[in-house]
């Protein structure tokens, strides 16, 4: 440990391990072809249905290795400092940020659900459509089912990922 460190009480971020993972699942629900071939609505409300729809994919590959457990919290708090950061650029008062933080945490819980019970139904494209449907901010009249195969493909490339690989967020086309 450096001088300086020690002097000022800085420890190292236990999250910089998940931060590859984190960085890209920003990355790809980012992705142009989200908002430009899905129809996905590109806004500040459609963006983050399609960061918590590709978190949700996330964390439900690392829910199927157990030895993940403890980074998928650690991912979970980088997108609760994300969100916490983007509510206060926005210019969300200090005293409404915990008020909101709760309600986007929640948000996130209900749609980890969601997808994971649409990505686990005989019919799933079906099942994901109506969960998009009910989501994800579409752009006008633009149709839930492009988005729908668009998840399923990410969450199936996802499985196919080991953890080493998961986490390092190589291989991911």
């Amino acid at each position: 440990m450096s001088l300086l460190a020690r002097l000022f009480g800085r420890n190292a971020d236990s999250r910089e391990p998940v931060r590859p993972l984190w960085h890209q699942t920003i990355a790809l629900a980012r992705d142009p072809a989200w908002y430009a071939e899905c129809g996905v609505a590109d806004t500040v409300a459609g963006r983050f249905d399609m960061v918590s729809a590709v978190l949700s994919l996330v964390l439900m590959r690392m829910e199927a290795s157990p030895s993940l457990k403890a980074q998928s919290a650690l991912i979970t708090e980088l997108f609760v400092e994300e969100m916490d950061g983007q509510l206060r650029e926005l210019g969300t008062n200090d005293v409404v940020v915990g008020k909101r933080m709760g309600k986007i945490v929640s948000v996130l819980g209900g749609r980890l659900g969601a997808y994971r019970a649409a990505l686990k139904s005989p019919d799933r494209l079906d099942q994901l459509a109506t969960v998009v449907t009910r989501n994800v901010s579409m752009a006008g009249d633009a149709s839930p089912v492009a988005a729908a195969e668009k998840l399923a493909a990410l969450h199936d490339r996802l499985a196919r990922r080991d953890d080493a690989t998961l986490m390092a967020a190589e291989d991911w086309q």
